[in-house]
């Protein structure tokens, strides 16, 4: 299982930036696919997550609802995390994480990551 996550850079306040997490090897159709963040002397965060596999889930924390959307391009086995008005509350490095067992996105325990992108957003 491989996770790479890119996309990430310095943009001002109010502008967007999106993320791409380019997986391979599981089932991209089953797996659930997760983003994340940590910024600086805080604890890591779910942002957002989805999985399509039985029943249709996805999840945005409260902090990036309205803000930020998540999509998948299954060709091309990529997650992407759009995200959009951006304030500098979402400094942080950003990481995708994959798993395969549980139905809601958002209680799984991610057993697969990959490594982070730093977003830091001026003000």
């Amino acid at each position: 299982v491989q996770l790479q996550a890119s996309g990430g850079g310095l943009v001002q306040a109010g502008g967007s930036l999106r993320l791409s997490c380019a997986t391979s090897g599981f089932a991209f159709d089953d797996w659930a696919v997760g983003w994340f963040r940590q910024a600086p002397g805080k604890e890591r965060e779910g942002v957002s997550c989805i999985r399509r596999y039985l029943r249709h889930t996805t999840y945005y924390a409260d902090s990036v609802k309205g803000r930020f959307t998540i999509s998948t391009d299954n060709a091309k086995k990529t997650v992407y995390l759009q995200m959009d008005r951006l304030t500098p509350e979402d400094t942080a490095v950003y990481f995708c994480a994959a798993d395969s067992h549980g139905i809601d996105c958002s209680t799984i325990e991610y057993d697969y990551w990959g490594q982070g992108t730093l977003v830091t957003v001026s003000s």
